[in-house]
């Protein structure tokens, strides 16, 4: 069950990721979205569709 959790995170992750890139915020903007993607899967995944899409 874990192991099924942890590749929805990774899945959903990669989505953000890849929204992230192909938005209109500036380059300094995507980087630290994807930086905090990376670094804090969970939290970072939560905080950009909560906070990152809205910018």
């Amino acid at each position: 069950m874990a192991s099924l959790l942890g590749l929805l995170i990774f899945i959903l992750d990669i989505v953000a990721i890849a929204d992230c890139i192909r938005s209109s915020k500036s380059a300094g903007h995507k980087v630290l979205w994807v930086i905090l993607i990376l670094v804090l899967p969970l939290v970072g995944l939560l905080l950009y569709y909560l906070l990152g899409k809205k910018a």
